[in-house]
């Protein structure tokens, strides 16, 4: 059985590597699940988020990383989010058919936005273009160029689930010499090697023990404590009363001249919230109003 809304970080014991595998169950379909998405665009979402929960596991604070890419045609926007608590969303806003899951094809001459947001502090953002064909070519190049550090990542779904692999050669030591830094550069080569014979249907059902195993049964490998991964929308009454906020008190209540009530969706989890005159007015006056409700239960925010 494979390790579903999962990720296990691991080392070889005797060499300078690391690695990490996920798996994506549950909360892969619960992205996928609440839109219409073509099939391509399902396997698209899976490697968005097998890839951003990797990637956040190389945080050394509290915080989340988010891939982002923009496209003309088909696709307009490709986004996934992932905390270091292992809390994933992600989300396509498509304007057309999509029949390939080829970056190049889709995103052309576009970029591959990566931030690093801490819960405190400033963001960083890295970008790659997007000319390879796959996601995971164009994250590889991104650590190539910010940390320079070797790494290959796989990515694999298949619509009911997603995976991920990902090595990386850690820095040899300063004083190493040529021929124990040549012998490291095997070693990454041997591995890196042995990981690429790994079949999608493995890598998406297997679980990682049985997945080491195959790949490197004559290597110490040591596993760290896996951790559960979950899909968590950010989204909230507060958040969406401060963003339409910015459209100003006169423009809304002009809007709710015309409607009963002003609705927002939010794009990743659905969830819709209302406000109508009564809110509107205590929102600009620094109040609470008890009339503000979502829209699943009806319960008072």
């Amino acid at each position: 059985m494979s390790n579903s809304d999962q990720i296990q970080r691991f080392m070889f014991e005797h060499h300078d590597i690391r690695g990490e595998l996920v798996g994506l169950d549950e909360a892969y379909q619960a992205v996928i699940n609440k839109h219409d998405y073509a099939d391509s665009v399902k396997i698209l979402l899976g490697e968005w988020m097998a890839a951003a929960s990797l990637l956040s596991q190389i945080l050394k604070f509290e915080g989340s990383v988010i891939l982002q890419a923009r496209g003309a045609e088909g696709i307009g926007l490709l986004m996934a989010e992932c905390t270091h608590k292992q809390q994933i969303r992600a989300i396509a806003q498509v304007n057309g058919d999509v029949t390939t899951t080829s970056i190049k094809e889709l995103f052309g001459a576009g970029h591959l936005v990566i931030t690093i947001q801490p819960s405190k502090g400033s963001r960083y953002q890295g970008i790659v273009p997007m000319d390879s064909d796959s996601l995971a070519e164009c994250l590889e190049h991104y650590f190539q160029q910010s940390e320079q550090l070797p790494t290959r990542i796989w990515l694999q779904a298949d619509r009911k689930r997603a995976a991920g692999l990902f090595l990386q050669k850690l820095p040899t030591e300063q004083d190493a010499t040529d021929s124990e830094k040549e012998e490291s550069d095997n070693q990454w080569q041997h591995a890196v090697t042995l990981a690429d014979t790994i079949k999608a249907e493995e890598l998406l059902n297997l679980d990682n023990e049985t997945i080491l195993h195959r790949l490197y049964h004559e290597e110490d490998i040591r596993l760290f404590d896996i951790e559960d991964i979950e899909f968590h929308c950010t989204c909230s009454r507060e958040r969406t009363a401060e963003s339409i906020k910015t459209v100003g008190k006169e423009e809304l209540l002009s809007i709710l001249e015309e409607e009963p009530e002003i609705k927002v969706t939010c794009q990743f989890c659905n969830e819709t919230y209302r406000f109508d005159q009564v809110d509107v007015i205590a929102l600009f006056e620094g109040t609470h109003s008890g009339e503000g409700q979502n829209s699943q239960d009806g319960s008072v925010h």
